[in-house]
């Protein structure tokens, strides 16, 4: 089976997971993909096959005779879509031979344009896969899953030498839950990749540090005849916090290194309001500094309307893997080596979010992330390539053979 193949059959099953709930998997789709892969590791040769009750499937292949001594490195791709947009009854378009030039994605009224994604372009000739533009594609992350089951299906067949490869299948990452119940132990490797990004050339190991903040107001409502200097509208309190957060320090005016604070959700009348957010920033000590300028707006406001008018709670999330990643800098030399290997030039790119390989690495198991060919994620311009999906199977099978030098 081709990695297209695969990865048209995976993004067909739904296994979008959801916010807001503390089991895991946080929706039980994300079990029909699961057992989908289990069944096809065991008929693939896979050994140690294992479900787990929360979704996550391991498998993995020992060593070849000779190799015993080499490290064990293990490869993880994640089975859910985002929560905030369709992930259900994908039809994936699929275009041969594309011209490089706009594509219009069903009848939903969307367009892809090199406009908009201006890399559209750099894919002419290849086999190129959207969305109908109802959904995401799912490409985030089948597509991972989709060529480290090649990868390994391409081992088995041709028989090649390669030491211990460990594999494993996790929900909910698109909610950070991801990598929170992985098995260390069961999946039994040295260091691991995740497959979870974009371009192939790209290696990452930086990503953001991470929070949430939740803001809750209480208002005071009384007939607004007879409010002066007596009504506290919560709504307006909550649009006052946000004014007091710096203009420019939204993901729609940073890029790269630059860290944001980003209003997710908001909700409220007079009485009550509440803001959601998340605090991103790859230096920790500005990360700090977020956190604390949103505490100190906290004390402002409550010595303003009164204690109790503003709640804030901040939960930590992820933190930066280049803590982590940067201390063993052998594994992305290899990393780096496999890319060479398919004529492309590795470059280290931070990651504008976080992957499971972020929260391993705090656990013990350093893991930074590589790319899958696909582009456009979270949302109905999502796209990939063929050629981008077997490129991603190839550095695995190289990252391997690299392994036993």
């Amino acid at each position: 089976m081709t990695a297209l193949e695969r990865f048209i059959k995976y993004v067909k099953v739904h296994t979008a997971s959801a916010e807001d709930t503390a089991e895991t998997p946080t929706t039980a789709r994300q079990f029909d993909l699961t057992r989908l892969l289990e069944q096809e590791m065991k008929d693939l040769g896979l050994q140690d096959v294992f479900m787990d009750d929360h979704a996550y499937v391991y498998g993995c292949l020992p060593a070849t005779k000779g190799c015993e001594d080499k490290p064990a490195i293990g490869f993880i791709a994640h089975l859910d879509t985002i929560p905030d947009f369709s992930g259900e009854n994908v039809q994936p378009q699929i275009i041969e031979n594309y011209d490089g030039g706009d594509v219009v994605l069903g009848t939903s009224g969307r367009v892809l344009t090199a406009e908009t994604f201006p890399h559209l372009p750099s894919l002419k000739g290849q086999t190129l896969i959207t969305t109908d533009g109802t959904t995401v594609l799912g490409a985030d992350d089948k597509a991972g899953i989709a060529a480290i089951m090649t990868a390994c299906e391409t081992l088995i067949r041709e028989n090649r030498p390669h030491g211990r490869v460990c594999v494993c299948f996790t929900p909910d990452e698109e909610v950070g839950h991801g990598a929170a119940l992985l098995d260390l132990e069961r999946f039994g490797a040295d260091f691991a990749y995740t497959v979870d990004g974009g371009e192939l050339d790209e290696i990452n190991y930086e990503t953001f540090n991470a929070a949430a903040a939740k803001w809750e107001f209480e208002g005071f409502n009384i007939h607004p005849g007879s409010a002066k200097n007596k009504m506290i509208n919560a709504s307006l309190v909550a649009m006052e916090v946000n004014a007091m957060l710096p203009a420019g320090d939204t993901p729609a005016h940073t890029e790269g290194y630059e860290g944001f604070f980003h209003l997710t959700e908001m909700s409220g009348g007079v009485d009550r309001a509440t803001l959601q957010y998340i605090i991103r920033d790859h230096d920790a000590a500005r990360f700090a500094a977020r956190k604390d300028a949103m505490r100190h707006i906290e004390a402002l406001i409550n010595e303003k309307y009164g204690a109790g008018t503003a709640k804030l709670t901040l939960t930590d999330q992820y933190r930066n893997m280049s803590e982590i990643v940067l201390q063993h800098p052998e594994i992305t030399r290899l990393a780096e080596q496999a890319i060479r290997r398919l004529g492309l030039e590795p470059k280290a790119s931070p990651i504008r979010g976080g992957t499971d390989g972020a929260q391993l690495s705090f656990r013990g198991l350093p893991c930074p992330n590589l790319g899958t060919g696909g582009y456009a994620f979270h949302g109905p311009f999502e796209h990939a390539t063929a050629e981008g999906i077997e490129g991603a199977a190839q550095i695995v099978l190289n990252i391997i053979d690299e392994n036993l030098k």
